[in-house]
């Protein structure tokens, strides 16, 4: 493969890659074709074939290699390979291709704005520097609805202690109460489908649906018993399988004044009693079992070891809860009757201000508990907003993203349909296999959200062979470093269907960078800021080069972010992310830790975090956390230090732990990755893998005697590459 050029390529090369004689042959005259209209660049090239339908899914994946790695296997430029280009025909089709129609004009000028594609960048420019007009435009694009309507959308002047500003002040609403209600803008109707899921194991069965209308009643009836059972305010955790129970019980949280604390459902019971203590907690809604890949797994028993508060169950299967309660624990049925006698189906919301709770999240810190991240009513509005913008997200589309409501991207994605006028999509069960992808045929998935390593392992499996899923019109992809080849596999299932890049974060409540459907794409890259987000990348002294000029370093965030925290409940918010950092324009920026490097062309790649945390399987912890689970895990270890890297060829972070031995101990490195693996797992968190084990005599340290992780981090990156060439 990329010994022929793309032009001496023949039918024969095309039945090795697994074609038939007469697909081939067809093949060939598509290529010629293609060959013939196009210019010698690559990107024309490929656009042609793209743009034809050429390359179907059902070809080999080796065939979609042969053709992709020849075209730009001559590939000189820095800039990364594209292989997604939007059409004018499409752009104007798009949510923000349409708002710059009916504005761009008004707002850039009738002389500078041409059309969505090439207007774009001074667009994004222009809701940097005015976010209160951007923010004007989408607030009605989306079913926001206002009790009490803001003075204005940004006060810079009132409080300076707040760099970000204050957003949509003297506001008052319900925001799961917008999710709930009909609108005629985006179109939102009682009949509409509001969720439709299927259960693992029942893969030949209809796919299950709920209305809007029905949604909002059983969102009351919730609403109506945690009313029962919880003051205004408190804090409920939920500890679930991201279900349709759990969507109903979460709003119905919001919808009642009280506040809802995520908790992923791999977590041990000690991150469970962290998260729990963190937030005070005054209960939580489980299941008796986790259902996954045909296996039952205990989830109860582990919520129990870490709460003493109230427990809700659900039962995972059926009706009937498959565990023995404790005394003052509250099955699923109880609860809803205490509902019922408290009060009739109806339920009045309760409004609150803009800038209450309504979500306390987790995200790890270096040092100890993890950061309590509180959302306001503003951070959904910032989520579905992005979503909007740069998935599209449209009334009509069927949104699925396998994930938990204990990560960021549960409520985003969740609050990204109700406040769009999508359909949510939820597999009851593991993403891992056929099933999942059956569903998303059936179902009629048309964005398709992911984390790399998901996609490794459908690619790897072969388990979504012979499956359609052309209906999908857009790919995401979050939580970690992606594959080139992997997203090669990906967009190929669709025809070559865009997969938007998106890294954010939890305090941001969206991603400062991201694809847009309105600029071309490459595999593994982000195209631009989010809207209204701007950033420079900083050189070793804090300098920030010039926007246009390609670069690595860390990112510096502009201050004045919508839906961004600013405060933290169990950390100084300010030292978090603001002290230490340089002023731009006269305002600090904030922090955010990543490395991201700028190509020729202006896209963004992410090189990594700039402090010690790690990002494992789409989930971010410290080398702090890891470190301490692994000091404990045999007596013969002095010490250890945790760092992550990434392949040679790119993926998913792999987890490395260096060890210095106690003088007159021995052991190896295999012995000490399987007690590793076992403490981290039972400890932390049962989805983390130990990569490799390496013994050394001593670490490096700076002057103050701390471990030098970036030097090891650098090793060991030095290792892999020479490995990967050998």
């Amino acid at each position: 493969m990329g010994k022929k050029s793309i032009r001496e390529l023949g039918v024969d090369d095309f039945v090795k890659a697994g074609l038939s004689a007469t697909e081939a042959n067809e093949l060939k005259e598509q290529l010629l074709m293609s060959l013939s209209v196009s210019s010698n660049d690559p990107a024309d090239i490929w656009g042609d074939l793209v743009s034809r339908r050429v390359l179907k899914p059902s070809y080999p994946h080796p065939l979609h290699q042969l053709l992709y790695y020849t075209i730009y296997s001559d590939h000189q430029s820095s800039s990364p390979p594209l292989y997604w280009f939007p059409s004018l025909e499409q752009a104007r089709r798009t949510n923000l291709g349409r708002l710059m129609e009916i504005h761009g004009s008004q707002i850039l000028g009738a002389s500078s704005y041409k059309d969505p594609i090439t207007s774009f960048p001074l667009f994004h420019k222009f809701s940097v520097q005015h976010p209160e007009v951007y923010w004007s435009l989408v607030l009605k694009e989306l079913s926001i609805s206002f009790v009490q309507p803001p003075n204005c959308i940004l006060d810079t002047s009132s409080d300076p202690s707040k760099h970000g500003g204050t957003w949509l002040p003297g506001s008052v609403l319900n925001i799961a109460d917008c999710c709930l209600q009909p609108s005629s803008h985006p179109n939102k109707q009682d009949d509409s489908i509001a969720i439709v899921w299927r259960d693992e194991g029942f893969d030949d069965s209809e796919v299950n649906h709920i209305t809007l209308k029905q949604l909002r009643q059983q969102v009351m009836l919730v609403a109506n018993a945690v009313d029962a059972n919880f003051s205004k305010g408190d804090a409920i955790a939920i500890d679930m399988q991201m279900t349709v129970n759990a969507v109903i019980i979460y709003l119905a949280i919001v919808l009642a004044g009280c506040v809802v604390v995520s908790i992923a459902d791999s977590f041990a019971p000690k991150e469970i009693a962290t998260r729990l203590r963190v937030s005070n907690a005054k209960g939580i809604f489980t299941q008796d079992f986790i259902s996954r890949g045909g296996k039952k797994f205990p989830l109860y028993s582990r919520v129990i070891e870490a709460a003493t508060c109230k427990v809700i169950v659900l039962p995972v299967i059926g009706n009937d809860i498959g565990v023995q309660l404790r005394e003052h624990d509250l099955s699923w049925n109880s609860f809803l009757s205490s509902g019922k006698q408290h009060r009739s189906h109806h339920y009045s919301p309760f409004y609150h201000s803009i800038d209450s709770v309504t979500n306390i999240l987790f995200s790890s810190g270096t040092t100890g508990d993890p950061k309590a991240i509180p959302w306001t009513q503003l951070s959904p509005i910032r989520s579905a907003a992005d979503g909007w913008a740069c998935i599209d997200i449209q009334p009509g589309d069927v949104y699925c993203w396998p994930t938990n409501l204990g990560w960021v991207m549960g409520p985003t994605l969740m609050y990204s349909c109700f406040l769009s006028g999508a359909t949510l999509a939820l597999y009851h069960g593991s993403p891992l296999g056929h099933g999942f992808g059956k569903f998303v045929q059936d179902a009629g998935v048309t964005i398709l959200g992911t984390v790399p390593s998901l996609v490794k392992a459908w690619k790897s499996t072969k388990c979504m062979e012979d499956l359609d899923w052309t209906k999908i019109k857009t790919f995401c992809s979050t939580g970690e470093t992606s594959n080139v080849d992997d997203d090669l596999w990906l967009s190929s299932k669709s025809y070559y269907k865009p997969i938007i890049e998106c890294c954010g974060g939890t305090e941001l409540a969206s991603c400062y960078i991201m694809g847009s459907p309105l600029q071309p794409q490459a595999f593994g890259a982000f195209s631009t800021p989010s809207m209204t987000a701007g950033l420079v990348i900083l050189d070793e002294n804090g300098v920030p080069y010039p926007d246009d000029v390609p670069c690595v370093g860390e990112v510096g965030l502009f201050p004045v972010y919508m839906g961004a925290t600013d405060r933290l409940l169990n950390a100084d918010h300010e030292e978090v992310y603001f002290k230490g950092m340089p002023l731009y324009k006269g305002k600090i920026l904030r922090r955010h830790g990543d490395i991201i490097k700028r190509t020729v062309g202006g896209h963004l790649v992410v090189q990594g975090r700039a402090d010690d945390t790690m990002n494992l399987g789409g989930i971010k912890t410290s080398s702090v956390e890891i470190e301490r689970v692994c000091d404990r895990a045999d007596e013969c270890i002095l010490e250890t230090a945790a760092i992550s890297v990434a392949p040679a060829n790119r993926g998913p972070e792999q987890l490395v732990i260096f060890v210095v031995l106690k003088n007159g101990y021995n052991s190896d490195a295999e012995t000490l990755k399987k007690k590793f693996s076992k403490a981290i797992q039972t400890n932390l968190n049962p989805l983390f893998k130990v990569s490799i084990v390496k013994i050394v005599p001593v670490f490096p340290r700076t002057a103050s005697n701390k471990i030098l992780r970036r030097v090891l981090r650098d090793q060991m990156k030095h290792e892999l590459s020479v490995h990967s060439r050998l």
